[in-house]
């Protein structure tokens, strides 16, 4: 056992020895000639496309004067020498009754807009006015919401008042 140890503690010594640098080879990652800087302290050797093409995030090369969409996202680049100049246009703002939002441009467009309210399972236009029952008025709101009173009945002058049906409040039948 002593002697797997040794060994082991052996091969993992020998390790930096058998990999270095240089048994990278460059023709395995290639670049235009000339787009090579060497790091001194390791001998690495890495691509600079500074001035000669831009790299997006997933590591494709684009050339100069080219358009790309960086990314996630709608809006185009074009790759000049400083690097990706990217349109960034001030989108207009989403309706916050919208329902419907398509991303086919730089700019998130509504598609639909909400213009009803749903109560109790039932739709109703922008200021419509039902009754849900005998003793509640309500109205759709300009907001989408629907917003609803409840009767507020008087005392009875009697001691057994009586609810009829389709009437909110109780009645003296005497």
């Amino acid at each position: 056992m002593a002697l797997h140890i040794h060994e082991a503690c052996l091969f993992l010594l020998l390790i930096p020895h058998m990999v270095t640098p240089a048994a990278f080879n460059h023709e395995d990652y290639p670049a235009d000639e000339g787009d090579q800087t060497a790091n001194n302290e390791n001998n690495l050797i890495f691509d600079d496309y500074r001035g000669k093409g831009c790299v997006d995030d997933s590591g494709f090369v684009y050339k100069l004067g080219e358009r790309f969409f960086p990314g996630h996202s709608n809006c185009p680049c074009v790759c000049t020498e400083d690097g990706p100049v990217c349109d960034q246009p001030e989108c207009p703002k989403i309706h916050p009754k919208c329902t419907k939002v398509e991303h086919n441009g730089c700019c998130p467009e509504c598609k639909e807009v909400k213009n009803f309210c749903e109560y109790q399972e039932k739709s109703y236009k922008i200021l419509e006015e039902f009754k849900p029952s005998p003793c509640e008025w309500c109205r759709c709101e300009p907001s989408n919401e629907v917003h609803c009173v409840v009767a507020d009945c008087a005392v009875p002058e009697c001691v057994n008042p009586v609810y009829e049906p389709e009437q909110c409040c109780p009645v003296c039948k005497n």
